[in-house]
């Protein structure tokens, strides 16, 4: 999958993104952390996964206008020609680093927890400068709620703000809320989220995590 990796015998400091648009999504999320979360606790975060669920269902029909073979997934020509008919400032080579960013089983189509991935990056990708109208396109105003939750809560995670969570990251966050077996618990989230094992969790596998959290997996376009 697409993400943060390191070079052979490398710190972690030096572990650099895949592609242009993972880039800009670390620097988006860098800009976006001198600002701060309102949340704080990470049970706060857990509070939120009722409402943050029924906001990522609200988006099956979003998901199904890009669809537009009706066959469970978006494949990169489908998500090619809608962000073209949307006039968002994409250019092909962006349309294709986002589709291959969270096309995370490589199967060449977009699932809708997948789909829910790329609509996030998008909106945090909304300050870029280059990206002036991706806010307000494809559902995004009924969606930025809930957008807002998850980027805070992943500046919450991500103490020293370096548009990454680490492990000790994580552990102090779970310490924080209090709980008896909170390393354990800490572990296992981190666990969760860190799918490349490199031991730094990246925006988009903390998004991916999430949607497993909340009850969204890749199988959820088949149950309708």
């Amino acid at each position: 999958m697409g993400g943060a990796v390191g070079k052979a015998g490398s710190p972690q400091k030096a572990w650099i993104p895949e592609t242009k648009i993972e880039t800009k999504v670390v620097e988006a999320m860098r800009r976006r952390e001198t600002h701060g979360s309102s949340i704080k606790s990470f049970n706060s975060i857990i509070l939120k996964f009722p409402k943050i669920d029924e906001s990522f269902r609200k988006c099956k029909a979003t998901f199904e206008q890009f669809d537009e073979d009706s066959n469970g997934s978006i494949d990169k020509e489908e998500l090619r020609k809608c962000f073209h008919k949307l006039e968002t400032a994409f250019t092909d080579e962006e349309i294709n680093d986002l589709f291959e960013t969270c096309d995370v089983n490589e199967d060449m189509g977009m699932k809708f927890n997948e789909f829910i991935v790329l609509l996030c990056l998008v909106y945090l990708l909304k300050d870029d400068p280059a990206i002036p109208q991706a806010k307000s396109r494809i559902g995004m105003p009924d969606l930025e709620a809930t957008f807002e939750t998850l980027v805070g809560a992943f500046v919450f995670l991500d103490k020293n703000k370096d548009g990454y969570v680490s492990k000790s990251e994580m552990v102090q966050a779970i310490n924080e809320s209090g709980e008896r077996s909170s390393g354990r618990i800490a572990m296992k989230r981190f666990e969760e989220m860190d799918w490349d094992r490199n031991g730094m969790v990246n925006f988009k596998e903390f998004l991916f995590a999430f949607t497993n959290w909340v009850g969204i997996d890749d199988n959820e376009d088949e149950e309708d």
